[in-house]
């Protein structure tokens, strides 16, 4: 049976796993299609509530996750409002709390580095109650190791891991890496994908050319 990318939950009986672009109703979050979220600790729904933190939209920042990603139960998006800024000689947010000290509403934004966008890219893995930093990019085909902080870009198809997350190793080598940014396999019609999913999952790359 053809399951609808637009369906939120796409595996009869489980009720932990969705696919997260139909769960998303806010327009500084953007989500490919087939990308899954897996959590047995809340309602899935909810990631954008309880996963995407810091997330206000004074700061227009933006969360953009590609095709075919699966992002395990308690992976965290921490956005620039968690980030006080550096420039003051306090960590305390003093313009946060404008009334108090009469200060000027517009300056709010003043608390915090502005780090950016996160950019995930495609078939990306990104593992338990990991947690990815403002400003990060994340290339297509890595890994992000459990619990691993990312606090800097991870380039395609390097697994990293640890506080703050360092590369482990790549996927592949040079030649491989190459082909499969070539090929970009997450943008093929449908009907291909399906034809070459016993090639990709046995690692046949040739099949695949």
């Amino acid at each position: 049976m053809t399951i609808p990318v637009a369906t939120l939950f796409p595996r009869t009986g489980d009720d932990q796993t969705i696919y997260l672009k139909p769960a998303i109703t806010n327009p500084n979050i953007q989500v490919g299609d087939f990308t899954m979220y897996n959590d047995f600790v809340h309602d899935p729904r909810d990631f954008q509530q309880n996963n995407v933190l810091y997330h206000y939209p004074v700061n227009g920042d933006k969360l953009v996750i590609g095709k075919f990603c699966s992002i395990a139960c308690g992976a965290k998006f921490l956005f620039t409002s968690a980030n006080h800024t550096l420039r003051s000689l306090s960590t305390y947010p003093f313009p946060l709390f404008f009334e108090e000290w009469g200060l000027d509403r517009a300056h709010v934004p003043q608390a915090w580095d502005n780090k950016g966008d996160i950019t995930i890219g495609n078939d990306v893995w990104i593992g338990y109650e990991a947690i990815i930093l403002s400003g990060v990019t994340i290339g297509d085909g890595a890994i992000i190791g459990t619990r691993a902080v990312v606090t800097q870009d991870v380039p395609p198809y390097t697994i990293v891991g640890g506080v703050p997350a360092k590369p482990i190793r790549r996927r592949f080598d040079d030649a491989t890496i190459d082909a499969l940014l070539h090929l970009r396999w997450w943008d093929w019609p449908r009907e291909k994908l399906a034809q070459n999913i016993a090639a990709i999952q046995a690692g046949q790359l040739e099949e695949l050319r």
